[in-house]
């Protein structure tokens, strides 16, 4: 009698110890990222490859999982139920129950779980070689399984894949980023940049191009000392030529072309101009900036014109602004910089009714809506329907805007400051 219970006493210890095995391992290998495991593997640990290769089949892996840990929870609350009986009689029945339910909590289900998810890839790296065996083992009792719990999906018109992913890639990616940031691991200029690279997928050269009001073009028929003089002059050098009209782009010129032709020591005619000339990119509106960014390296032009539908002049783009989109703003010893924003004296900003609202958000990291305008001064227009007049104040998205400058129809600056 006395042998028969220590038996049952340790079948029962054995039991939970299981139970919490699969319990820890459960949580170990579904909290584990396959960014990280990959990267183990990458490295050459052995084992994150098999962990990976468990990963990939969750539904064999969970199923041959809950099988165990269901399996070993039972029995032993079946053998803690007949020690209880041999011991205390039919009352027995209650205090197993009562005892295995606080050692199955807290030693098999909190304490491994509890360590598995501070420690998952540490411990799924030491278990997924164990469980490898088990999941082929048991792949025909977890298959049948699989389809039964499908099956009962499918009555209630719930339909899943499997492998399936609630995430794209991209969100996922942005997700971590923005956990990163949060917790203070990742500055946020390193998470703009990583941002910026996905956005091009999205945004169209529409949203970031130079308008053509703000574009700098010279016009071809003019006197070719006043062009040279405009080129030297200007920060830029690759500049849109025009003839007749100015949205009538005949060509870039190339202040390195100019050089070229000036070391000849002759007099610049016009001839000469149009020779040195590059053949226009013409480039829809709607064009993504990963799109864009593929052609400038496949033509090798580093300027396009945008155009729309009924190719009209829109504006243009360079394949800096497209990095700008990555890095932020990029200025040179030439450059000027951005003076678009003014920070006032009493912590409100003046900011010129020209600036993009994507830089400003990702400056100042607002969450200003860019859907409807690209501008600041046209997401006033759109939210107010009307045209503002100076002194004019608004209230939208948290911010208060004041017009301070109105000139031909053009919101020149606004005072913006916040309700907090």
């Amino acid at each position: 009698m006395f042998f028969e219970l220590i038996i049952l006493f340790f079948s029962i210890l054995l039991l939970l110890i299981l139970s919490g095995f699969f319990s820890g391992s459960e949580t170990a290998l579904t909290a584990s990222t396959r960014s990280r495991l990959t990267g183990l593997s990458n490295k050459g640990h052995k084992n994150a490859k098999t962990a990976i290769e468990l990963l990939n089949k969750k539904e064999s892996l969970i199923g041959a999982i809950l099988l165990g840990n269901n399996l070993v929870n039972i029995l032993a609350s079946a053998l803690a139920t007949s020690l209880a009986i041999k011991i205390f009689g039919d009352t027995g029945v209650a205090y197993a129950v009562v005892i295995m339910t606080a050692l199955i909590v807290i030693f098999a289900e909190i304490l491994p779980k509890t360590y598995a998810l501070t420690n998952s890839e540490k411990l799924a790296l030491t278990v997924s070689p164990i469980f490898r065996p088990i999941v082929y083992l048991l792949w025909p009792v977890t298959w049948m399984m699989e389809k039964i719990v499908f099956f009962i999906l499918s009555i209630f018109n719930i339909r899943l894949e499997k492998n399936m992913r609630v995430l794209s890639v991209e969100d996922e990616i942005r997700g971590t980023l923005d956990l990163h940031h949060k917790e203070g691991r990742l500055y946020k200029s390193d998470k703009d940049m990583v941002t910026g690279v996905l956005d091009l997928a999205q945004v169209t050269v529409e949203d970031v191009m130079v308008h053509r009001s703000n574009m700098f073009t010279v016009n071809i028929d003019d006197d070719p000392k006043k062009i040279i003089n405009s080129v030297i002059n200007s920060s830029f050098t690759r500049i849109p030529v025009w003839q007749n009209n100015d949205e009538n782009i005949i060509g870039i010129i190339h202040s390195k072309h100019l050089l070229k032709i000036m070391s000849q020591n002759k007099d610049i005619t016009r001839s000469d101009m149009m020779h040195s000339l590059i053949k226009p990119l013409f480039i829809p509106e709607t064009t993504t900036l990963k799109e864009q960014l593929k052609m400038h390296l496949n033509t090798k032009k580093k300027l396009a014109i945008v155009v729309d539908e009924y190719g009209v002049l829109m504006g243009m783009i360079s394949l800096e602004d497209i990095m700008e989109e990555i890095v932020g703003d990029i200025t040179d010893e030439i450059d000027e910089g951005l003076t678009s924003v003014i920070k006032n004296e009493d912590g409100t900003l003046t900011i010129n009714g020209s600036t993009e609202i994507r830089d400003i958000n990702r400056i100042y990291n607002w969450n200003l809506p860019e859907e409807e305008a690209n501008t600041l001064s046209g997401l006033i227009v759109h939210e107010s329907r009307s045209f503002p007049s100076e002194g004019q104040v608004f209230n939208y998205y948290g911010f208060i805007f004041e017009i301070l400058e109105v000139k031909n129809n053009l919101i020149n600056k606004i005072k913006v400051s916040s309700f907090n």
